[in-house]
């Protein structure tokens, strides 16, 4: 099953039952900004295709992060200025042998043909703390809270909506996902920085969008588990 969620004017959120991904998408007057493309071309040709369906204006795209279902998707949206942190392009395809062998083990062999075909597109644009994006009577801004998940997360602010996409930093519905490339001792600090812009509502790349109590709540069960003895 797939839906839209409508956060804001001109802010929007697609879900899809794989994964139980959320994508995002703000639009401003003159451009849009796509938050991250999905998993494999076929994703990324659905999404493109229906925010064609919303809006005609040109588009930008920003990766939250390299995890594979996050970015095979972009050659959908090409051509097009592709944003991301300095260090994702080192990190990019990684995870996808892993992953497709992961599929083929689930029985979904179709998936991971489609993971092993995707082509892998760097970003154009990189980032190191923070930039603002003019949309056309809309900014955004797009930062790197510190490490966390990954060594190279991107958030998305939307301070006009109070909406804050927050990529794998937060995730609902299950447990934040605590992988070989996360930073668990630094990731509440992380966090801190996504609540200090007062988000009203917070989008994460798996599961439905929260609230700031919600995100209050996993940053201190994060600080919890790093103080556990390993």
């Amino acid at each position: 099953m797939t839906r839209w969620l409508e956060l804001a004017d001109g802010v929007l959120a697609r879900r899809y039952e794989h994964l139980d991904q959320t994508l995002g998408l703000v639009v401003g007057r003159e451009r849009c900004l796509v938050v991250d493309t999905g998993g494999d071309e076929v994703r990324g040709a659905e999404f493109a295709a229906a925010i064609r369906e919303i809006t005609g204006v040109p588009w930008l795209v920003v990766l939250t992060h390299a995890h594979f279902d996050h970015h095979f998707g972009t050659r959908a949206f090409l051509p097009c200025r592709v944003w991301a942190h300095e260090r994702c392009r080192p990190a990019m395809g990684a995870d996808r042998a892993e992953w497709a062998a992961k599929l083929r083990q689930e029985g979904s062999g179709e998936l991971a043909a489609r993971l092993e075909e995707a082509e892998l597109v760097p970003p154009t644009d990189t980032l190191t703390t923070e930039v603002t994006l003019d949309l056309g009577g809309r900014r955004v801004t797009l930062l790197h809270p510190g490490r966390g998940h990954t060594d190279h997360d991107v958030a998305v602010h939307v301070p006009d909506a109070a909406v804050l996409f927050a990529g794998d930093l937060v995730e609902q519905g299950a447990p934040p996902s605590i992988g070989p490339d996360s930073h668990v001792t630094e990731w509440p600090h992380a966090l801190d920085r996504l609540l200090a812009l007062c988000p009203g509502m917070i989008v994460q790349g798996h599961g439905d969008p929260v609230d700031a109590a919600f995100l209050r709540r996993q940053r201190d069960e994060l600080s919890r588990s790093s103080a556990r003895p390993t």
